[in-house]
């Protein structure tokens, strides 16, 4: 997981080494997604963590060309998905939202 999330980050243009930095991966995450800040802080209130968890894998996955269903795969089975997201040939497009 951690080698595909650093390829994942590195592919959206993100130094690779902020993927295995707690807390900081996160911030990122958002930067990736293309979501304001406020979508970080929500990861830290309780329940609304998990929607804002999801939220951000599915615009993820939509961000490297990959459906709905990938980013449920991504929740689902990190350590299968996030490996072939990041090693795959899928290429980051961020969205607008």
């Amino acid at each position: 997981v951690i080698a595909g999330m650093w390829k994942l980050f590195a592919k959206a243009g993100q130094p690779g080494w902020a993927a295995i930095v707690p807390i900081y991966n996160t911030y990122v995450m958002t930067q990736i997604v293309g979501r304001p800040i406020l979508w970080f802080i929500l990861t830290f209130v309780p329940c609304v963590n998990v929607v804002a968890a999801v939220m951000i894998w599915i615009n993820v996955a939509k961000n490297f060309g990959k459906d709905t269903g990938y980013a449920i795969g991504i929740i689902l089975l990190p350590f299968i998905f996030i490996p072939l997201l990041g090693f795959s040939d899928a290429r980051y497009t961020p969205m607008k939202h």
